[in-house]
């Protein structure tokens, strides 16, 4: 502890601006991975292949109850798909398109900020190494050798600390940004062509299960159908 309070002393106060940065962006780094790593993942084929077996045998209701176990991207859009089976195929293409489109907003926010971070604790910690050089070169014309030496010595060591926190926050910042740039690039990708997996899997069978989803209790009304 006395070292870390020694390196905040010797930082001066641009020092503790980046580690206030570097909170925030630790921060989003593990938001976005307990995201990307639980509530926003989920084995896209393993899932598309389960509900296959499901609406092979008719079970369209279970189909909707195994979306509903899981918040991920790609349950909420089979689940719309599901929810519209019973109005024909383009009705089921508009709300996965629609569920899509409130979907992937939420796969790739906040990573575009990492990016930003890194030029702003990169930029803060240059001028943490400025103020510093500035203030001692200012104050040690007055001063005896022996207290510029000392007085030269502390700046440096001041700009020093500000130029490496700076830009090892600023590398943090952009290996996490790479990975994470991945995870929602995957993610993103398994989502598309689960959509268009399901989109066929439903035009190929799509007047049987229209069918059965009409037959199903609890199935709302298909207000496109004529008057009887």
């Amino acid at each position: 502890m006395d070292w870390l309070s020694n390196v905040f002393d010797k930082g001066g106060p641009f020092f503790i601006v980046n580690t206030f940065f570097l909170a925030v962006c630790i921060g989003l780094m593990v938001e976005r991975a307990i995201y990307f790593l639980g509530r926003g993942h989920l084995n896209a084929k393993a899932f598309l292949e389960q509900i296959k077996r499901l609406l092979a045998a008719n079970n369209v209701d279970r189909a909707k109850k195994l979306c509903d176990a899981t918040s991920a991207p790609v349950a909420r859009v089979a689940k719309a798909g599901l929810n519209r089976i019973h109005r024909g195929e383009a009705a089921v293409a508009q709300a996965m398109e629609e569920t899509m489109t409130d979907a992937l907003p939420e796969v790739k926010t906040r990573i575009g900020a990492l990016w930003s971070m890194a030029n702003i604790v990169t930029l803060t910690g240059l001028l943490g190494t400025i103020t510093g050089l500035i203030r001692t070169f200012s104050s040690i014309g007055t001063l005896t050798a022996d207290e510029r030496q000392r007085e030269l010595s502390r700046g440096i060591s001041e700009a020093m600390y500000n130029t490496a926190f700076g830009l090892g926050i600023a590398l943090l910042c952009m290996i996490a940004h790479l990975l994470l740039s991945s995870a929602m690039k995957k993610t993103v990708s398994d989502l598309e062509a689960f959509s268009l997996r399901f989109e066929n899997l439903l035009a190929e069978g799509g007047a049987q299960l229209a069918q059965s989803a009409q037959r199903a209790p609890g199935a709302p009304p298909d207000l496109d159908a004529p008057a009887a």
